[in-house]
């Protein structure tokens, strides 16, 4: 059997170094136009700004390791040109030569990637001082144009490669603009979430610009100005394109491939496309939800490791099989650490669920060891109970909450079960109630005796003229400094004695600072036969936070 695998990073080389563990039978060939092999496209924009000092770091493996470790011979600088599926032959064009020759296959692999989006007006001209980050010659690329010192860099994009590059280039001293089209950084994430990471790098000096575009670029050889279409004025002296990526399937539909609702090739769970003796890996291909089951495309590096595994072994007779993901993804801005793993507030409700929010904002771990505020919001279905989706913005301790949520959605936990779980505890590590601990105690008496609400529902049913009693439990100094609009102020010590003043079946909303005092006010009315009482999610400093948003957007 003869295997031959298009593309060379993270997706194809695991195919290759799989199916040569499982047989030795197998000839391997892997072709990749690039120069390099087996890179981490993650870890570029940390040598850019100079945490990683060798680029040789991010390329560990080179095509004679791949030859002596695996016996697979690595052929870079080759380009795939043109695939006949009838007769499994390939044609393959040396790009430093420019000698063509036919390769015949029995199995073949697209692990092609996806390219960077190039944005209009961008893809008029080429420019020596545009770039993107998605190849280990682009690193080298701006490192060669870093010898000139550029001191202001504009970034198109706030996505993970945007803020990444955004954060690395803060650090290298430059003034950093970006324009992004949504009003939003990460748009994947929730806007109320997102936004505390906007406040963040506001107050690091980043110049952020939503919901606009370049419209025009002034300049010949150089991009020397650019204006956006709200009239911005620009002038960069470096420009890092990070748009976002769309998968490189022309070869694969030239073939009949067939290609998925994403645009990314189709394949089913163990990687196989509609075509016999065809499969697909990595960012040219399609994923599906395990929440949904729906085809969803979520191109990162581990994703692409894992199903370059998955189809080493079917191809050469194993069973295993791809089960999904969550979208999970994580980053660093400065000092702010934010994650998400499964669905969103917005994905949940497009799908059809009735979703409980929480908004959890809990230190880290113990505060007399340095802990610090961490921001969770977590949805669960109203239904089932079942966990589907958490946000998490925190200076430290997001990965592993992110990491444990994440596991618990894959197996289905429902929100009583993120209560019991036992999870390691030390002050230094965690609190006592760890806020994985809370988050699932919190929905869980959301969905069977304490509902929740959000600042937005709030503000929503009041601009509907919606009577509601809203009850400011903190203290007349944290009241008079600021409150919801309406509420009225009763501290949760006086309310035992002062609840027969309020009306029981008028809708009520408690909250205090974050949650927690609102929560016993809840409980405490409710014992008293009030009718309907919500806790505001995170507390009036989530929903403060909630009307800056609004007035800035």
């Amino acid at each position: 059997m003869k295997i031959v695998v298009i593309g060379s990073v993270a997706a194809g080389t695991s195919v290759a170094a799989k199916a040569r563990r499982n047989t030795e039978e197998a000839e391997i060939v892997v072709y990749d136009q690039g120069k390099d092999i087996s890179y981490s496209v993650c870890g570029i924009p940390y040598h850019i700004g100079g945490e990683v000092e060798e680029l040789s770091a991010l390329t560990p493996r080179n095509a004679a390791w791949f030859k002596k470790r695996y016996n697979v011979s690595v052929f870079t600088e080759h380009k795939v040109t043109h695939v006949d599926q009838a007769n499994k032959q390939l044609e393959v064009t040396d790009l430093v030569s420019g000698e063509k020759k036919l390769e015949n296959y029995d199995v073949l692999v697209f692990a092609t990637g996806a390219s960077p989006f190039t944005p209009p007006p961008f893809n008029q001209k080429e420019y020596d001082n545009v770039f993107q980050v998605r190849n280990i010659q682009d690193a080298r690329d701006i490192g060669a144009y870093s010898a000139k010192q550029p001191k202001k860099a504009l970034i198109i994009g706030a996505g993970f490669i945007g803020l990444e590059m955004t954060e690395q280039l803060i650090h290298k001293g430059l003034e950093v603009t970006i324009v992004q089209l949504e009003d939003q950084v990460m748009p994947p994430m929730d806007a109320d979430m997102t936004f505390r990471v906007e406040e963040h790098m506001r107050a690091k000096g980043v110049n952020l610009i939503l919901s606009d575009t370049v419209k025009t670029i002034e300049g010949e050889t150089s991009v020397e100005r650019v204006i956006t279409t709200n009239g911005v004025t620009i002038e960069p002296d470096i420009v890092i394109l990070a748009a976002g990526v769309r998968p490189n399937t022309e070869l694969a539909k030239e073939m009949g491939v067939e290609l998925g609702a994403s645009r990314a090739i189709a394949v089913n769970n163990k990687m196989q496309t509609n075509l016999p003796d065809v499969y697909a890996v990595g960012d040219v291909a399609e994923s599906f939800s395990v929440i949904t089951g729906k085809p969803i495309y979520r191109p990162l590096g581990s994703t692409a490791n894992k199903m370059g595994r998955i189809a080493g072994d079917v191809i050469t007779g194993g069973d295993l099989e791809h089960r999904g993901v969550l979208g999970t993804g994580i980053f660093r801005i400065f000092d702010l650490h934010v994650g998400q793993t499964g669905l969103t507030e917005k994905e949940a409700k497009k799908e059809g669920y009735d979703v409980e929010i929480l908004y959890n904002i809990k230190p880290d771990h113990a505060e007399y060891l340095g802990g610090k505020e961490l921001t969770i919001k977590a949805l669960a279905d109203k239904e089932t109970g079942r966990i589907l989706g958490a946000q998490a913005i925190g200076q430290g301790g997001v990965d592993k909450r992110i990491d444990v949520i994440a596991t618990a959605i894959t197996f289905k936990a429902k929100a009583e079960d993120l209560f019991h779980l036992d999870l390691a505890y030390a002050p230094p590590f965690a609190t006592t109630k760890d806020p994985v601990l809370y988050t699932g105690m919190a929905l869980d008496n959301a969905l069977k005796r304490n509902p929740l609400l959000t600042p937005a529902e709030l503000i929503r049913r009041q601009n509907s003229g919606e009577i509601l009693q809203i009850i400011d439990t903190r203290s007349k100094k944290d009241f008079d400094k600021s409150h919801v609009k309406g509420a009225i102020h009763v501290p949760l010590g006086e309310l035992r004695s002062s609840n027969a003043e309020l009306d029981k079946d008028v809708v009520t909303v408690t909250y205090c600072n974050k949650g927690v005092t609102g929560n016993a006010s809840q409980n405490l009315l409710l014992n008293y036969g009030f009718k309907k009482v919500y806790n505001l999610s995170g507390g009036n400093k989530n929903y403060q936070s909630y009307l800056k948003m609004l007035a800035q957007k």
